[in-house]
């Protein structure tokens, strides 16, 4: 039986300087990791999988960024966000690395990429765009959100409770009647 499906996107790991900017209820950069640590494994189990799209971990060496990458359970797939330095791609443990990923979990179409979009491939056709990077500050619509840990209590989150926040959440026009259409 294959495992469960989880997403997520700026750990920071070890970057104190996120505490700050995102109000993060942390008093260290190691307190942090080791919540998000632990928060990571509480949900994900050794078979499942987790894409994390983007900014894995953030000011810490090679060494430490490996065994943080070590500690978390799961098959990992990378989808690159800005601070995600060739160091930190090219670490051992990631079964894959992307900069925008196209794939069906669960049935459902999705596009991932660290950087939200406006317009993406199978939009029309109900394709599902999860993004990173913004830390909460930019609403998702009834098709693209925020799987970031800053939107997500600090844990990683399954598609049954993506499907639920986007159900809530109002439909974009686009500006551009018919636009992707032909996707």
């Amino acid at each position: 039986m294959p495992g469960q499906t989880w997403f997520t996107a700026d750990t920071h790991f070890w970057h104190g300087g996120i505490i700050g900017l995102t109000k993060r209820p942390f008093s260290s950069a190691e307190e942090m990791t080791h919540a998000l640590i632990a928060n990571w494994n509480a949900r994900v189990r050794p078979g499942d999988t987790v894409y994390h799209i983007g900014d894995f971990a953030v000011r810490c060496g090679r060494e430490r960024a490996q065994k943080t990458l070590d500690q978390l359970n799961g098959h990992k797939i990378l989808l690159r966000g800005n601070h995600d330095e060739n160091r930190f791609c090219a670490l051992d443990g990631w079964d894959s690395v992307h900069d925008i990923l196209e794939t069906v979990v669960e049935g459902q179409r999705l596009v991932l990429c660290h950087y939200a979009m406006r317009a993406w491939p199978g939009q029309h056709r109900g394709a599902l765009m999860l993004y990173g990077h913004s830390h909460g500050r930019l609403p998702g619509t009834r098709h693209s959100l925020d799987v970031g840990v800053d939107c997500w209590n600090y844990f990683p989150v399954a598609l049954d409770e993506i499907r639920a926040r986007l159900a809530g959440l109002p439909d974009v026009a686009d500006e551009a009647p018919g636009a992707n259409q032909a996707d």
